[in-house]
This record gives C-alpha cells, sequence and structure tokens, in this order.
C-alpha cells in the first residue's frame, strides 16, 4: 500500500480538528503510523459552504456513500454524531470492509456489542476511544492496561456541562436557571440541555465504561438515572456546612453476580479528588484489586481534546494494517451480571424540608423514618420565617435502603406540619 485512505463523516467541531490535525501533521502521522495518511473523502451537509481557506483542497461530498463505498478509503471516521444516520453509516462501512472509527456515546453505548460482533465477522477494526472522556484515555486503558484486574467500582464526572454549572452553583451561589443560562451563552451547553443536565449523556458513558470494567453488555436503558435540575444554590450551602461538594456521578459498582449502575447528585466528601474537579473538566476514578484506586483526569469535551483520541485510534490502525496485524476486535463481553434495582442499593442520605415552626414537629418526622427503619445522624434547622411561622430542616440519614427512604419520604409528604420536601439527595463516602 502507498497510503491509507480515510474518509470522514462530519466536518462540525470535531470533524475540523480531525481534519485540521489530518492535513497540518502529515510527515509526523505517517512516521507514527509507517505509511502516509491520506483524507480522501469528506461528508458535508452543504457542499456550497463557505469554509476556511486551509480545507478548501478537500473533496467533498453530501453522498455518505461517496465517502463509505470508495475504493480508496481504508478507514472510516464517523463524528456526525447522534444515532441515526450515523448507526446505518457505521454498520454500511463495517460490512463494506472498512474498519471504524467513532466517537459516537449514543451508538456504542446502545449498539456497541453489535458493532463489535459484526466488525469481528468482516475481520475490520472498530474504536471509539473518543466516545468517552474525549481526549482523556479510557477505552484503551481498561481494555489493555487494567485487564488483569477486577474492578469493583467506577466513580465518575463524565459530562462538562453539568459540572461547569454545578461549580457556578458552588462557588458564585447562582440557582440552576441562571448557571444554566451562563452555560449557554459560553457554548458549554446546547440551546436544547436535555441529554446533560438530565444525565442521559453521562448514563450513555457509563454504559460504555462498566461494559468493559465489568465484562458484560450493559443497555443504558437499565441505568438509573437523575439530573441537576431539582438542585438549588442552598443545597451547596448546607452541603459546605457539613463537609460535602455536590458532584454529577456515574457510579457502577460491582456486588457479587450484580452490579449497580447509577447517575444522580450526590454528596462527596469536599477533600476527595473528584470534589476539586470543576468547570468543564471530567475525571474518572477506578478502583482495581491490582492496581488499587487510580483517578483519570482532563478536558470531556471540545475539538483537539476529541481529535487527540480519534487520531490515536486512527495511528492504531492504521499501524496494524502496516505490519499486517488484525484490527479485529477481541470480544470479552462474556459475563451475565445482573443490575441491581436503585431501590435495592444502601446510602445516607440529606434531605431538605420546609416545615412548621412549632414545637413536636422533628418527633413526627422521626417517627415516620424511625418506623421506616431509617435512623437519622444529625439535624439542623435553618431560615426560620416569623412571618409565616416556617423553617427549613435539614436532616442528615445513616445508611438506609432506598425503598424504605422513598417510602418514608412519601409518608413525610403527608404530614399537616411539613409544607414541602423541598429537595434529597444521596451521600457517597
Amino acid at each position: 500500500m502507498k497510503d491509507i485512505g480515510i474518509g470522514l463523516l462530519g466536518l462540525g467541531v470535531v470533524g475540523s480538528g480531525v481534519a485540521g490535525v489530518l492535513l497540518n501533521k502529515t510527515d509526523k502521522l505517517a512516521e507514527q503510523a509507517g505509511i502516509p495518511l491520506v483524507l480522501k473523502k469528506v461528508l458535508v451537509r452543504d457542499v456550497n459552504k463557505q469554509r476556511l481557506d486551509c480545507f478548501a483542497s478537500l473533496a467533498m461530498t453530501d453522498r455518505a456513500e461517496e465517502v463509505i463505498t470508495n475504493p480508496e478509503v481504508d478507514i472510516v471516521i464517523e463524528v456526525i454524531g447522534g444515532e441515526h444516520p450515523a448507526l446505518e453509516y457505521i454498520k454500511q462501512a463495517i460490512t463494506t470492509g472498512k474498519h471504524v472509527v467513532t466517537a459516537n456515546k449514543e451508538v456504542i453505548a446502545k449498539y456497541g456489542y453489535e458493532l463489535l460482533s459484526l466488525a469481528q465477522k468482516y475481520n475490520v477494526g472498530l474504536r471509539y476511544e473518543a466516545s468517552v472522556g474525549s481526549g482523556i484515555p479510557l477505552i484503551s486503558p481498561f481494555q489493555q492496561d487494567l485487564a488483569a484486574n477486577d474492578i469493583s467500582a467506577i466513580y465518575a464526572i463524565l459530562n462538562g456541562t453539568t459540572n461547569y454549572i454545578l461549580t457556578q452553583m458552588s462557588q458564585e451561589g447562582l440557582d440552576f436557571p441562571l448557571a444554566l443560562r451562563q452555560a449557554q451563552e459560553l457554548g458549554y451547553a446546547e440551546a436544547n440541555p436535555v441529554n446533560d443536565i438530565e444525565g442521559i449523556d453521562a448514563a450513555y458513558k457509563l454504559a460504555i465504561l462498566s461494559s468493559l470494567a465489568f465484562h458484560t453488555a450493559v443497555n443504558p436503558k437499565n441505568i438509573y438515572c437523575e439530573g441537576i435540575s431539582r438542585l438549588q444554590a442552598k443545597d451547596f450551602k448546607y452541603a459546605k456546612e457539613f463537609g460535602y461538594a455536590i458532584k454529577l456521578l456515574a457510579i457502577a459498582k460491582r456486588d457479587g453476580e450484580a452490579i449497580e449502575l447509577r447517575v444522580h447528585p450526590v454528596f462527596i466528601p469536599e477533600d476527595s479528588q473528584l470534589a476539586k474537579v470543576n468547570g468543564v473538566y471530567n475525571a474518572v476514578q477506578v478502583e482495581g484489586n491490582l492496581a488499587g484506586k487510580l483517578v483519570f483526569y482532563g478536558q470531556g469535551a471540545g475539538a483537539l481534546p476529541a481529535s487527540s483520541a480519534i487520531i490515536a485510534d486512527v495511528l492504531t490502525i492504521a499501524r496494524n494494517i502496516s505490519y499486517r496485524i488484525s484490527n479485529a476486535p477481541k470480544i470479552q463481553l462474556n459475563q451475565k451480571l445482573t443490575v441491581k434495582p436503585i431501590s435495592d442499593i444502601k446510602i445516607r442520605y440529606y434531605f431538605r424540608l420546609n416545615v412548621l415552626d412549632r414545637p413536636g414537629v422533628l418527633a413526627q418526622i422521626s417517627k415516620v423514618l424511625g418506623d421506616n427503619s431509617v435512623s437519622i445522624s444529625s439535624v439542623i434547622q435553618k431560615e426560620s420565617d416569623l412571618k409565616s411561622q416556617t423553617a427549613v430542616l435539614v436532616i442528615m440519614t445513616h445508611p438506609a435502603e432506598e425503598k424504605a427512604v422513598q417510602k418514608a419520604l412519601e409518608e413525610i409528604k403527608q404530614l399537616t406540619v411539613v409544607n414541602e420536601v423541598s429537595n434529597f439527595i444521596r451521600v457517597e463516602g
């Protein structure tokens, strides 16, 4: 082969970054791969759109088939995002005999096992390092460096948008709507931020990591998912008083033949490493029986970090082609683990209640909690309002079963002395 042909599906933010690297670092990439890498064809929405001068030489098309079935293309890079038509393009590329590199977390989370099996059948590579953590090396370490470990737990901050919002709420005292608006103005949050703020994006990424960690096919539909929109600035204030920070964590834990899979806001000790991860940064803490506790940290989004991971995958495939090594994936999703329901987890809780400011209120609440086997660790009364004769009660519990806590909260809501269960947050660590 005189070169390895690259086909690029998408020339948006990430696609432009990838194209820029392929065009500007040709000599270095050829040295790394052992063979020149040439960008042969690029799929765009509008071939007549005005673009940067550096892309003037690119052969562009608005027909995916002209990239995927191009005989000069050996590796197809998919960076259009979303489930469809990305899934169909990836399948077509694999069945046409092309190696595939993708940054698509949704497609890999939902169809990873199917696509890896298809790639194995057609003896082509399928690599997806940029699908989780962008430029943070995660997929390869799970597949190779940590292969000898029995992974017991993953605690991860996997969404830069939500982490930026939570950082602003904590450090600047902003309430959620204002912090979200600020993130949108800075370009960190989409106009429609639902996937980010409701934890869906993090759940996709957790599905990918937990599949690799526990060698079992994880469906993102089985991950308990809860977003950050009900958090208020006062929750961060009270968290600090107890010595905690609030983060949206993606959590996976092995428990015998079952695994816990959940994404939701949590209190974590403010002196922990994850509590110090601020702004748009991501971090993944992995606990293995040999390596111990490891933390991977870096930028979780952006054109340059994503390009770093994508080009690394391209180089791996190119080297294997150059040295005649098979790129077909080795599938190790061979364990049949069940997903533990959220109702069965046992953990500590924070409650914030708005109650009538009168004697006997705490006794009534304590009785409901006690009847449901929920033990109180501490109680603080906050923000008494003499005019309305109300107060805020902040309660921390000892570890209790989720189903017992949910039942207790429903009963507490029915008490005449309770105006509102304003919030409840799980406590880790």
